[in-house]
């Protein structure tokens, strides 16, 4: 992966990681017929495991992937943002390179959280209060990270509306930059530059990373 989106990346997940560590609350059904109560039910949800798991993630912190994965990822529609960032290519693909390539993709987005939740400090976020989303197909949930004595970040989840009526996210935008588009940037560059299997392969890779405390990476460096 290129090393030029590396900071902006750290800086989105972590925002994430903030995000769906929202507040501790009774774990509730979630509704998927709601964007805006999604994205809050979720958060709900998320932190609830943290707790409950809290002793099998301070003994391996790769539990934090199986949270992802369960708690998370049913609620992102992975295979929409992994045909976007693949851009132009994915019709130069066949079906079995694409069906890999979500695989790969689903997998980097789970490490790549998972690692983002090492990093949550308990700052405050505010959600904007829900609009009438009843004829849109794509819905922006606005949020603000809010941090003493800095100023707040404001985040926009993006979420779009399936066949079957439910609702799912697909993009994060911090401050404005969209994580969907930088990725597609990077990605599609990489498939043109060694194809669409090396990348896949360099997915995966990153799905095997470990995951580690920030200052464990910062030491080793």
């Amino acid at each position: 992966m290129s090393q030029l989106l590396q900071p902006f990346m750290r800086v989105v997940m972590f925002i994430a990681a903030n995000i769906f560590a929202f507040s501790a609350v009774a774990a509730e059904e979630i509704d998927t017929h709601d964007p805006f109560k999604l994205v809050q039910q979720v958060s709900n949800k998320t932190f609830d495991r943290f707790d409950t798991d809290k002793a099998l993630i301070d003994a391996d912190l790769g539990h934090l992937k199986v949270i992802v994965r369960e708690e998370l990822m049913p609620y992102v529609d992975y295979k929409y943002a992994a045909y976007k960032v693949m851009g132009q290519y994915l019709r130069d693909t066949t079906p079995e390179q694409r069906a890999r390539f979500v695989d790969a993709f689903e997998g980097y987005l789970v490490a790549t959280y998972a690692q983002a939740f090492t990093e949550y400090t308990g700052q405050k976020v505010q959600f904007s209060p829900a609009s009438d989303f009843a004829d849109e197909k794509f819905v922006d949930v606005n949020v603000q990270i809010i941090e003493d004595g800095r100023p707040p970040i404001k985040v926009m989840f993006k979420a779009r509306r399936l066949k079957d009526d439910s609702w799912k996210a697909f993009d994060l935008v911090a401050e404005g930059v969209s994580l969907l588009a930088s990725k597609q940037s990077e990605i599609s560059n990489l498939i043109r530059q060694k194809g669409v299997d090396s990348v896949i392969d360099m997915l995966k890779e990153r799905t095997e990373q470990e995951i580690n405390y920030k200052q464990d990476k910062e030491n080793a460096a």
